[in-house]
């Protein structure tokens, strides 16, 4: 991941600032290559944003992540794409990167010169380099936000999973998420379970977990928590102030 970085960083220094002004373009037909089976983005709607630019509902994300992930199926890569699609999540939360590649203006063949080179130092899998051209190509790649999380969902219905995202102050030890982890699967009866980590100073000490398919039940042993609790049940009316 640290040849990754170095690859985004320098990328990042030679965008010309006319190449990081995004725009969405949306173009009618949709064709897979002979890696991926076609699909029909039944349901899709357009929608127009305030700036007038035509943006694409969200089924059109869906469809694709079910065809990345039938794929992955298939070939008994799911795992091996789970991780892929998390390099590929990382790539795309660079805003100088999203940009770079949704701008129309940027020729494909720049585009796809620098996904080579992303694929090469990531070591991603030749079907995801192919799936994420496949999105260059129709035009597609701004939603791969979207995309990266239909195909959680997806990854997580096969195969039994539950996610848990822990949010610490500083980095937790590996040992600390296994036993997260394992409680989380107490929890939920999940056959396995995938931590995220994110890290909020705000919590002054501790962590979270949120977890659930909305990430709506949460675990929270941070010392914010902690000191909220002792905030409510302090009676402010026996307070007198003396200044």
């Amino acid at each position: 991941m640290a040849t990754l970085h170095n690859t985004l960083i320098s990328f990042q220094s030679k965008i010309p600032l006319s190449a990081r002004t995004s725009r969405n373009h949306v173009t009618a037909n949709l064709s897979f290559s002979a890696t991926f089976p076609s699909i029909k983005l039944a349901g899709t709607t357009l929608t127009r944003s305030r700036g007038g630019a035509v943006m694409m509902s969200s089924s059109a994300a869906s469809s694709y992540a079910a065809a990345l992930a039938d794929v992955a199926r298939r070939n008994n890569t799911l795992d091996s794409t789970a991780a892929d699609v998390e390099k590929i999540e990382n790539l795309f939360s660079y805003p100088d990167v999203l940009d770079f590649f949704v701008n129309p203006t940027v020729d494909i063949e720049e585009k796809r010169k620098f996904l080579d080179d992303i694929a090469k130092s990531s070591g991603l899998q030749p079907y995801s380099v192919n799936f994420l051209n496949i999105l260059i190509d129709s035009r597609r790649i701004s939603l791969i936000k979207e995309i990266v999380k239909e195909f959680e969902m997806a990854y997580n219905n096969l195969t039994d999973t539950e996610l848990a995202i822990v949010t610490s102050v500083v980095k937790l030890e590996p040992e600390h998420l296994t036993q997260i982890a394992k409680q989380v699967q107490k929890l939920t009866g999940a056959k396995n379970v995938r931590i995220k980590t994110a890290i909020d100073p705000s919590l002054v000490a501790g962590f979270t977990v949120s977890y659930g398919n909305t990430g709506s039940k949460l675990i929270d042993m941070s010392v914010k928590k902690q000191l909220e609790d002792i905030a409510s049940q302090i009676d402010l009316g026996d307070i007198q102030l003396v200044g």
